[in-house]
This record gives structure tokens, C-alpha cells and sequence, in this order.
């Protein structure tokens, strides 16, 4: 059974709730019928006692604030003195690691930057999410993982540091969380080996110093596990109601991905819990209310507040959070059919024979091959269960994953006979099904899928490593064990140097070495380990028991030596891959909205976060009728340049010869020219803004309410971050968003709220017809065009452009042309 702190009597000082120890634990027992004088073994998870229970409610406050330095530094009574030290040792280089240098990635992300600038503004658009100040369109996600930022912003200023400063204390806290939450039940071992393998991991370093939303969604769901465990101990309700509001506080982040791990939560809660079945349906009843007000309220008043007094969600099709909820950001995940995404589901579905390549093919080819790019999640990689161990993901999150998995199958093993109540099999189980609800999803989602994601997976891969390698090393002298804990280091070392491979040209010399260091340290924990135990007892297959006592002991040393020196380098094999990829991602700076860790991948994206598509890795492609088109990257505002022997550009569409694969004419079909500074004409990482531009959209920004307006959030935040003055998002980050139609625009232009029009962003998907794809619904006819494609032609038709450092600009407080 669980066991459980002694409660102090309630007018007890904090200080004396060491005197009042949990009760120990009995010795083992030999098993039933056994031969006598046989010893039992110690289970391979045994219970470790709870910390004490200090007195509650506010009389006591006094009394923890004033120990609270004592008991930070020394930890728990019974740990030894270097448990505590070597937690705040780790926590302080995880601080180190994710601080340092982290302005080199500048915005990071415009667009979550553009709307942290517009938070630090404007109250409102702080609570609703808003891309701008002027409060015209909101991100596509929750505001919480904005607040953040905003809020530094505000205290700090605006600057790089002051925006992603919060997530990376955002890892120092899920470091925190995770080690608390592994101690609760196993040694201190676990806890830090725990914390280290998730400060390690390259997607963890990429995200936590980046300004998604993924950071704090990690946070919130490490301490909903955190509240679980603790509600698991004795059928806490408080515990199971925190758990709750830390999921909704997750939904308020990342919308419905914060549920993934929600169906295994409840589940393990409802069957282990040590409390009768009605009262744990009942708590769990609580728990889910308490979800429901924390995610729900911000939902309620954005649903309840008519659409004229707040800005339009962005990413929805029609203003409303519960669509975009369910659809763009929900279910259309899941079956690809994403209304108003890049090659999404509805009027953004992309004709045959015109597939955007951003899948993970072998080469750069998209994957499934050429005309499938888009089908079936090819277009965000090949689905299936492999998926998260090919390409460029596997660099990401996959180092520790076929450990973690054989450490789960171990610890539900080991733990088949426990009580239905055990906690050990209950935190396998909790981060068990955490890892496996969240990763089969990710495998077989056919809509958007990006490596970055993979971080939602990093505390449950961390957690099971390091709670099964401390049942396992506490059982190395038993072979069983021993060759189990062999067989996850050998296979670890094995896949690292598949992984590395895919990079073959970064650090050449760590491949070998993680190989040789791993399978030399497999081999020496499974010789070394039960060796010692067999010499410390005598027999047949160790030093004979009538032997000199000294002689086994000297033996028995060097065996204990020989598998210390063992575990330490086969944590070094089994950490050296991804602290090499940790290490090479916080060295490097990370724009845009794709964004990768470590170093390049074949075929793969970038350390920028930019996928080689053409010839040599260059920029992104198109796969045309089963031939890949390669659009030159080229400067201005927007654009990139057409290949020799491609149609000129008009708004990414054309009906012109395009080259083939192989650089020759190819007949007249649909395409999509996607390429420019900012990668797929600022859908990616936004448009270069001149000193001279920026200048320009400031001129007398305070007279309007938005100092200039264009297409696509990433180009819009590009001129807003650099001029510090509101600039309007039309079509929200697709440019496909129906938030403002012609004749809206039109009036807002004679009412005197916009100055400026910044041309040339509504190309590439989303912006021209039918996502830049001529033909897609016919000939191109007005009824095929998007609200953003009329407005920008109704601008060009009236307004005459003037060129200012290589953007375009149309200035909408002169009298229109006819």
C-alpha cells in the first residue's frame, strides 16, 4: 500500500513537522514456500516516505516563509546532503543554457513577438490576443502564452530578451516541476536524472528559448502530472481540482492539444486512486469542472462579446473561437481538412498536379512521392507509426524514445502484482500514457504537423528514463536487471549513431564515439554488476566462500568500481547525441515559423527552420504534374524571383512554360510560386523592412488608428515590430481569413483610419485565388478571389504605388484615381 505523512496536530510550528517522520517501511519477506534462510529480494520500486506533512492554513504561513531558505537548500531530511545541491545546481544550468545568448534569434517568432508588442500597448488587445494594438485581428491560439510576454514587455520594454526571456525560465520551472514530480515517488536519481535528460533534449532547447506557444503548454501539463501523482497518494481532491486547472490553463495556450493527455489522466485516476469508485468519479467530476472554468471563462466572454467591440479571431472562418477550437486548431489537425490553412481542407484545397512540398521525403522529395505531397499528411510528412523516428523529427525528440518505451514495458512488468493502488505502477502509467496518447496522435494527425511539436513529449520520455533506469540500477547485481538496463543502453547507442548519421557532417567524431562508449558500458553492466553481487555471497561462479575474506572484498570492490565507472559513461553514450544537438541549437539563431534544433538534416529543414527543397538544398520548391519547379529566393518586399524560363510573377499565379526538374520548359499548368526573403512570400518569417520604410509607416502613426495595413500576419508584424505603431493584418497569418471584406475596408479608408497600404504580401497561399493557385476554382474570376486579393486590387487600381526602401506603399489619405 501507499504510504502516507503522519499529520502534525494542527497548532504545530512548521519547523517540527520533521519530528513527526512517515512510518518505515517493513523489511522484505522471503516468498511463500521458499527454502529457508533464502532472502528476499527488495522490490525493484520500493516505497520511498513522503515528506512530511506541515500544519495548514494561514497560522502556519509564518513559519514555512521563515524556513523556507533552510529547507530550499537542504531538501528532504533523509536525502543526503548532496541531493539538494545537485538539484539547484542543475536548475542554475538550465538557466545558463536557455539565457544564453538568447537575443541572437531577434523576434524569434514576429508573429507571437508583434502580438506581445501589441499587449504591452493596449490592455485590449493584451487580454483578446491581438496581433495589433489597434485591435483589428487576434493570433490563431489562446492569449495565455502571451501574457507572458507582454507582460515583460511592460516591465523590461520591448526588446528580443524581454519576449523570450519568460519561456526559457518557463524550462527552469518545468525542470523543477518534472524532478518534484519523480521524487514524489522514486530516489533522488530519478528525479535529476529526469530533469537533466529533459534540459538536454533539442527540441526542449529550441522551444524554450523561442516565443511559441509550446513552452508554457509543457509547463502547465508537467504540473497537471505533478497535481496527478499527488492526487493518486491518498485520493486528494484539491490535488485532482489542480490538475484540472492546470489543463485548462493548457487549453488557454494551445487549445484542444492540451487534452491529449486528458483520456490517460482520467483513466489512471479512476482505476488507481485509493478511494471508493463512486468518490473517484465524483472527484474526477470536480477535477473536470474546474478544467472547464479555467479554460472556459476567457472563451465565454470572447463568445458573449459582440464581434463589433473586439477584434476578429484570426484563423477562423467565421469570428468565432469555438470553430476555430474544433476546426482549424481541432479536428481538421487530425483529418487534414483545414479551412483556411496552407493546402487545407474547403476553398484553400489545392488542385491536382499543384502540391506545396513541405513533407519530409527522402532528398527533399515531398513525402509519398511526387503528386501525393498533399494527400493523406503527406503534405506535413508521412503519417504512420515510424513517423516521429524519420527525417529531421527523430533529431528532435527520438534519442531517449525506444528507452523510454522498453523503461515502460519494464515498470509495468515489474509492478504486475502491486496493489491496484501502487504508486509506482501508477506514475508509469500516468507518464506512460501521457507519451503514448500524445505520440500516436502526433503519428497519425494528417493536417499540420511540425517538428516543434514533438516537445509536448520531452517530460513524459524524460520522466520514464529516469524512473526506470533507478528501479534498474538499484538492480544491477541481479541479471535479469542487469541485462534489461544492457539492452536500453545498447539500444540507445545504436540509434544515436543512426541519428547522428543523418547529420554526417557534424562532429564527425561523436558518432564513433557514442557507439564505442555505449555498447562498451552495456557490456560492462552486465558482467560487472552481477559479478560483484556473486562475489559478495561465494559460490560455484564467484570467488569460492571458503576463499580469504579480503580477497572477495578487493574483488567485489573492483566490481562495484568497474560498474560506477560503467553508469556514468553510459549516461555520457546515452546523453552525448542530444546534448551535441542542444548544445548546436542554442549557438544558433531561429526565425520564422518553422523552426528545427540541431544541425542540418538531409532533406530536411534548416537550423533556421527553412526546408531545402531545390537543386543543393536552396529554397523551397513545387512539385507541378510529378516535375519539382525551384523558385529562386530573391529580395523585395514579397516576392521571389522567377526562374529563368517561368512566367513573370503576378500575385503568385501565372499560366506561363515553368521549368522542370531538370531545367527544361515544361507545358502550361497551375502553379504556386512561393520563395522571397521571408520564405513562401512572408507566410514564414515576414518581409526585410528598410530603415527608410519603417520611418515611413511611423510618419504621424499617432493620427490613425492603424498606421498601415497588408496582407498576412507575418508581413504585418514585420512593419509593426519595427516601427512600433499598429499595422493592420489582413487575412490573418494565411492572408485566407475573412475578417475584412472590400467595402469594410473601403469605409475604414474614407473614415481616416488607415495611412498607408503595404503592397505585395497577399502572394503564396491563401492571398491570391484560391491560395495563389490559378484555376483552382475556374478561371480566376472575381468570385475565386479572397477578401485580401480585392482589397489589395482595389488599392493598386486607385492609389498610385511609391516605392520606398524596396517596399511598396500607397498612401490611402489621398484623394483616390477613378
Amino acid at each position: 500500500m501507499t504510504t502516507t505523512s503522519l499529520t502534525p496536530p494542527a497548532g504545530e510550528p512548521w519547523p517540527e513537522a520533521g519530528d513527526f517522520p512517515p512510518p518505515l517501511l517493513p523489511p522484505a519477506s522471503a516468498p511463500e514456500g521458499a527454502a529457508p534462510g533464502r532472502t528476499a529480494h527488495p522490490p525493484l520500486f520500493p516505497e520511498f516516505p513522503l515528506p512530511p506533512t506541515g500544519p495548514k492554513g494561514p497560522a502556519s504561513w509564518a513559519g514555512r516563509l521563515r524556513t523556507l531558505p533552510a529547507r530550499t537548500w537542504r531538501g528532504r531530511p533523509e536525502d543526503p546532503r548532496w541531493v539538494r545541491p545537485s538539484l539547484l545546481a542543475l536548475l542554475a544550468a538550465t538557466a545558463v543554457l536557455y539565457l544564453w545568448g538568447l537575443s541572437a534569434s531577434g523576434w524569434a517568432n514576429s508573429f507571437y513577438s508583434a502580438a506581445a508588442q501589441a499587449g504591452s500597448q493596449s490592455w485590449k488587445a493584451f487580454f483578446y490576443g491581438s496581433s495589433d494594438a489597434g485591435n483589428f485581428i487576434t493570433v490563431d491560439k489562446p492569449p495565455l502564452a502571451l501574457w507572458p510576454m507582454a507582460l515583460s514587455a511592460r516591465v523590461f520594454g520591448l526588446s528580443s530578451w524581454s519576449v523570450l526571456a519568460p519561456q526559457a525560465l518557463m524550462a527552469v520551472g518545468t525542470v523543477a516541476a518534472l524532478y518534484a514530480t519523480v521524487r514524489r515517488r522514486f530516489s533522488p536519481l530519478a528525479g535529476l536524472l529526469a530533469g537533466l535528460a529533459f534540459a538536454l533534449t533539442p527540441v526542449a532547447a529550441l522551444m524554450f528559448r523561442f516565443n511559441n506557444p509550446d513552452a508554457l503548454l509543457v509547463l502547465l501539463l508537467t504540473l497537471a502530472a505533478y497535481g496527478l501523482v499527488r492526487a493518486i497518494e491518498a485520493a486528494g481532491t484539491r490535488w485532482l481540482v489542480f490538475t484540472g486547472v492546470m489543463l485548462g490553463l493548457a487549453f488557454l495556450t494551445k487549445t484542444l492539444q492540451a487534452f491529449l493527455v486528458l483520456p490517460a489522466f482520467a483513466l489512471v485516476y479512476l482505476v488507481v486512486a485509493p478511494t471508493g469508485l463512486w468518490r473517484r468519479v465524483r472527484q474526477l467530476l470536480a477535477g473536470g469542472l474546474a478544467m472547464v472554468v479555467a479554460g472556459g471563462w476567457w472563451v465565454a466572454v470572447v463568445e458573449l462579446v459582440p464581434a463589433s467591440a473586439r477584434p476578429y479571431i484570426g484563423g477562423s472562418q467565421d469570428n468565432s473561437f469555438l470553430s476555430l477550437t474544433f476546426g482549424y486548431n481541432g479536428l481538421g489537425r487530425l483529418n487534414g481538412d483545414e479551412t483556411g490553412s496552407v493546402g487545407g481542407g474547403g476553398r484553400n484545397r489545392l488542385p491536382a498536379g499543384a502540391e506545396a512540398v513541405l513533407g519530409n521525403g527522402p532528398g527533399g522529395a515531398p513525402a509519398g512521392g511526387p503528386g501525393g505531397a498533399m494527400r493523406g499528411g503527406g503534405g506535413w510528412g508521412e503519417t504512420g507509426i515510424t513517423r516521429l523516428f524519420d527525417g529531421d523529427i527523430g533529431g528532435q525528440i527520438a534519442w531517449l524514445l525506444p528507452a523510454a518505451l522498453i523503461l515502460l514495458l519494464l515498470g509495468l512488468w515489474a509492478t504486475r502484482r502491486y496493489a491496484r493502488t501502487d504508486t509506482a505502477r501508477a506514475a508509469f502509467l500516468v507518464w506512460g500514457g501521457w507519451l503514448l496518447c500524445t505520440a500516436l496522435t502526433f503519428s497519425f494527425m494528417s493536417g499540420i504537423f511540425h517538428q516543434y511539436y514533438t516537445v509536448a513529449l520531452a517530460p513524459a520520455v524524460a520522466a520514464l528514463v529516469g524512473m526506470g533506469v533507478d528501479g534498474l540500477w538499484r538492480a544491477r547485481h541481479r541479471l535479469p536487471y542487469a541485462a534489461v538496463l544492457a539492452a536500453a543502453l545498447a539500444v540507445t547507442a545504436v540509434w544515436a549513431y543512426v541519428l547522428l548519421g543523418r547529420s554526417s557532417d557534424f562532429q564527425p567524431w561523436l558518432r564513433p564515439a557514442v557507439l564505442a562508449g555505449g555498447l562498451l558500458a552495456a557490456v560492462a553492466l552486465l558482467v560487472a554488476g552481477p559479478l560483484g553481487a556473486r562475489l559478495a555471497s561465494g559460490g560455484p561462479t564467484g570467488t569460492p566462500a571458503d576463499a580469504p575474506a579480503d580477497g572477495r572484498a578487493g574483488a567485489r570492490r573492483i566490481a562495484g568500481r568497474v560498474t560506477a565507472v560503467a553508469g556514468l559513461v553510459g549516461a555520457a553514450a546515452a546523453l552525448g547525441g542530444p546534448a551535441a544537438y542542444a548544445l548546436e541549437t542554442v549557438g544558433t539563431p531561429h526565425q520564422g515559423s518553422i523552426v528545427l534544433a540541431g544541425p542540418s538534416v538531409a532533406g530536411g529543414f534548416g537550423p533556421g527552420g527553412m526546408r531545402g527543397r531545390g537543386p543543393g538544398g536552396g529554397g523551397p520548391a513545387l512539385w507541378l504534374d510529378g516535375q519539382m519547379v525551384t523558385p529562386q529566393q530573391g529580395g523585395g518586399q514579397g516576392g521571389g524571383q522567377a526562374v529563368p524560363g517561368s512566367p513573370q510573377q503576378d500575385g503568385g499565379r501565372g499560366t506561363g512554360r515553368v521549368p522542370n526538374g531538370n531545367g527544361s520548359a515544361q507545358g502550361p499548368g497551375p502553379y504556386i510560386v512561393i520563395g522571397g526573403p521571408g520564405g513562401m512570400n512572408g507566410l514564414l518569417n515576414g518581409a526585410q523592412v528598410s530603415d527608410e520604410a519603417a520611418a515611413l509607416v511611423a510618419q504621424d502613426a499617432d493620427r490613425y488608428r492603424w498606421a498601415a495595413a497588408t496582407s498576412g500576419s507575418q508581413n504585418a508584424a514585420s512593419y509593426q515590430l519595427v516601427s512600433g505603431v499598429p499595422v493592420m493584418a489582413l487575412g490573418g497569418f494565411n492572408s485566407s481569413d475573412p475578417s475584412l471584406s472590400l467595402d469594410a475596408f473601403r469605409q475604414y479608408v474614407r473614415e481616416g483610419k488607415v495611412h498607408w497600404f503595404v503592397g505585395g504580401g497577399s502572394r503564396g497561399f491563401g492571398g491570391g485565388e484560391t491560395a495563389g493557385v490559378n484555376g483552382a476554382n475556374g478561371p480566376g474570376g472575381e468570385s475565386s478571389q479572397s477578401d485580401t486579393a480585392k482589397i489589395e486590387e482595389w488599392v493598386k487600381a486607385h492609389y498610385t504605388a511609391r516605392t520606398v526602401g524596396g517596399s511598396t506603399f500607397y498612401d490611402l489619405t489621398r484623394p483616390p484615381t477613378s
